[in-house]
């Protein structure tokens, strides 16, 4: 593990507290950690429950998105187009949804493990660009939803290792959505090599 991913601490669960379209930004630059493998996460979108046509929760709560109204800093994991796993960060108060969606990051450490779990992978910066790729390379699947990541109960932590997000982060509509996708809730580190496919300013 890298200097940085060594010192890093579990985030505070002030960060995530908040309304999802706040806490999103901040994400930018913390890492998720599952075992040896460290991503720094450099591109999110927010959904906003009840209120947001996009999310999960729109319709109240299911069984399937459940871990969506708990805790804030509970990691739900959802199956999407039948075939791909994806990962969010729930935050706001307890009761009420939201989440944000992980959707890229950059692989800190354990990169070679991330390699065997994305076999079809052709650059590093490949790895984790995009939420599908991002869940593969950590081997997030169901069996992750709810864990929490303040306190690694299922070995997978939200961390910081004091890289502060980015002062001007890009921000867009989010994408791969049918419904409020105009919504300006996705953030990105500018310039970043390892953002998702369609985002612009790769």
């Amino acid at each position: 593990m890298s200097t940085g991913a060594a010192a890093a601490v579990s985030v505070s669960s002030e960060l995530l507290a908040g309304d999802p379209v706040e806490v999103a930004p901040r994400l930018l630059n913390t890492l998720l950690v599952h075992g040896e493998r460290v991503v720094r996460i450099v591109e999110v979108e927010a959904y906003r429950g009840t209120e947001d046509p996009a999310s999960h929760a729109y319709r109240g709560p299911t069984q399937r998105n459940a871990t969506m109204f708990g805790p804030p800093g509970r990691l739900y994991v959802y199956f999407t187009y039948g075939m791909h796993w994806c990962a969010n960060v729930v935050c706001g108060p307890e009761s009420v949804a939201g989440a944000v969606l992980l959707r890229a990051g950059v692989p800190v450490a354990g990169t070679e493990a991330m390699w065997a779990a994305r076999p079809a992978a052709r650059r590093e910066r490949d790895l984790c660009s995009g939420p599908a790729k991002l869940c593969q390379a950590l081997e997030l699947t169901g069996a992750f939803d709810g864990a929490d990541l303040l306190v690694g109960d299922s070995g997978v932590r939200l961390c910081t290792d004091g890289t502060e997000p980015p002062a001007t982060p890009g921000i867009g509509p989010r994408i791969g959505i049918r419904v409020a996708a105009e919504e300006p809730w996705r953030w990105w580190v500018p310039g970043d090599p390892n953002l998702s496919v369609r985002t612009a300013g790769r």
